[in-house]
């Protein structure tokens, strides 16, 4: 019979198991698609049209990702159909790249995860932009876009631009990461091997924990 202790530990370790399985599950299928065209259609071709931003402007927004979410999730239950595919566009491009979990997604223009975080921040920005629009009140949504707006002055963010500045995007279509880059920039690699280490520590943790004393006798 295990300890107490134990059993206490083993869903833990389940769970955590689970989520590194999905995770590595969704890397895999994005890394099965097609290198040559990083984007995807996944909707209507008739998709809705979402303005790029500069690289310095995604680095403001995503700064404002939490709290331009919690007004989108603040929204009256039935609300219009732009919001939904905005907000459905924002969550599965977030996926796409991996939720922003590797190093340089962000800043660093050379990184494999780079354009597809241009993808989910212009279409966060255009979710915002829409809530603006929306009935209700809608002071919290001005207010923050009126902040944002001066941080973004603040730091010139319209002047700092990069290879996917102002680069369009749609509803319709989701960018995957440049899988072929990935072994080529260290911080991607260096993340991806982690995850394996990680995944093949707990993996052996987990199986002497579930042998039990018994098992290791």
């Amino acid at each position: 019979m295990r300890p107490a202790a134990l059993v206490d530990v083993v869903p833990s370790f389940r769970i955590r198991l689970s989520r590194l399985a999905a995770g590595l599950v969704a890397c895999l299928c994005l890394a099965a698609a097609p290198a040559e065209a990083h984007r995807t259609t996944t909707g209507p071709t008739t998709g809705i049209s979402i303005p790029g931003l500069t690289h310095g402007q995604m680095a403001v927004i995503a700064e404002y990702r939490s709290q331009i979410l919690a007004l989108a999730d603040r929204q009256p239950f039935d609300t219009d159909e732009t919001f939904f595919r905005l907000r459905n566009y924002v969550e599965l491009q977030y996926m796409y790249c991996l939720w922003g979990v590797v190093p340089g997604s962000v800043a660093d223009e050379s990184s494999p995860f780079n354009e597809c975080s241009h993808a989910y921040l212009s279409g966060l920005q255009a979710l915002l932009l829409h809530m603006r629009t929306m009935r209700g009140d809608q002071t919290e949504v001005v207010a923050l876009i009126d902040r944002i707006e001066l941080e973004m002055l603040a730091h010139n963010a319209s002047m700092i631009l990069c290879q996917y500045s102002n680069e369009p995007f749609n509803t319709a279509d989701h960018v995957s990461p440049h899988w072929r880059d990935v072994p080529f920039h260290a911080p991607s690699l260096l993340t991806f091997l982690g995850i394996g280490s990680l995944g093949f520590s707990a993996g052996g943790l987990a199986r002497r924990v579930l042998r039990g004393p018994a098992g290791r006798a």
